[in-house]
């Protein structure tokens, strides 16, 4: 090969990696959703379906409840907690679970830490 082949060769090399680099593209992509699409959701988990299971953490005086209540939310944000008056106790409920599997799959590990928690169906408000 002569210096004007190797050069030349050379030249081209580098046209051809240098000419990928410059016909590749970068975007950013921004997804804009509704506000309401999200209140939506929220309110869908909410709403009493067809059977839903809970977990009862457990039950005893509004100050022991709210105490409880706030302990499970420090250490499972996952799972939405409510306090419910049943005379003559507060109960601390736990999840809208879909399926008694579901419900059962977080006691294991709710019971790490709180004991006493037990899966259940509550009554349907007619």
């Amino acid at each position: 090969m002569t210096l004007n082949t190797r050069k030349l060769a050379s030249l081209l090399v580098l046209l051809l990696v240098y000419s990928n680099q410059l016909t590749a593209q970068q975007g950013v992509v921004k997804i804009e959703q509704d506000s309401d699409i999200t209140k939506l959701l929220e309110y869908k988990k909410d709403v009493k379906t067809v059977d839903l299971y809970k977990i009862q953490l457990d039950f005893g005086s509004r100050s022991e409840a709210e105490l409880l209540k706030q302990n499970f939310q420090n250490t499972y944000a996952q799972w939405p907690a409510e306090m419910v008056y049943e005379t003559p106790n507060y109960k601390v409920w736990v999840g809208n679970f879909s399926t008694r599997l579901e419900a059962d799959i977080a006691l294991l590990e709710i019971k790490k830490k709180f004991s006493k928690a037990m899966v259940f169906q509550p009554k349907k408000e007619d």
